[in-house]
């Protein structure tokens, strides 16, 4: 596994933790919903960076797809 793929990985986790914590998710709907996210395709590109922020960052631009429907 590379470094990239760790730390993406470590976030996705986070993050799903988050959305059934915060939003009273299922552990798989709360995977469903990240996975197919567009802030999942922009953390899964590395020249986005973004797997290099924090779990909270990441999640901020989770909230404002799903209240928006577009990525913050």
């Amino acid at each position: 596994m590379t470094d990239f793929e760790y730390m993406k990985e470590a976030l996705v986790t986070e993050i799903v933790m988050m959305l059934i914590e915060k939003e009273g998710m299922d552990m798989k709907s709360a995977f469903v919903l990240f996975y197919n996210s567009e802030t999942y395709g922009k953390l899964s590109n590395p020249s986005s960076g973004l797997y290099f922020q924090s779990p909270g960052y990441v999640y901020s631009f989770l909230q404002t797809e799903i209240i928006t429907g577009k990525m913050g």
